[in-house]
């Protein structure tokens, strides 16, 4: 369990921002794209990657306000984890070797949103028990 984590200090966490992409993007397209942008606009793309994202099973839930307040929803999805047979399996490897991560997905924009309606999908990787 995440217990014992200190999410008030989130900006000492390493994180990875991902972009969803159309299905038609695949690595040439990407490739071709980060080249354009190179050639183009002089944009410096050597540490963008692409990458596919297989997730597997996920407890989620949407946290409606401050980033903050993050750590009461978090504690929800660990209740609703402990309490239906499941396991968190943050940290584990998925067949391709990647590793399982807790995940966020902004779904407002924090410069037009008013701090209470902000909407974050927050969703955690499970294993049943």
């Amino acid at each position: 369990m995440l217990n014992g984590i200190d999410y008030s200090h989130k900006e000492n966490f390493k994180w990875i921002s991902m972009i969803r992409q159309p299905e038609f993007v695949t690595e040439e397209v990407f490739k071709w794209a980060c080249k354009e942008l190179n050639d183009k606009k002089g944009l410096d793309t050597s540490k963008v990657k692409f990458k596919e994202l297989e997730e597997g099973l996920c407890v989620q839930m949407m946290h409606i306000g401050s980033y903050d307040e993050e750590p009461n929803t978090i504690r929800k999805i660990d209740e609703y984890i402990e309490n239906n047979n499941l396991k968190n399996d943050i940290g584990s490897l998925l067949k391709d070797e990647t590793i399982r991560r807790h995940h966020e997905i902004y779904l407002s924009d924090p410069r037009r949103t008013a701090v209470n309606n902000l909407k974050t999908v927050i969703r955690i990787p499970v294993i049943k028990e």
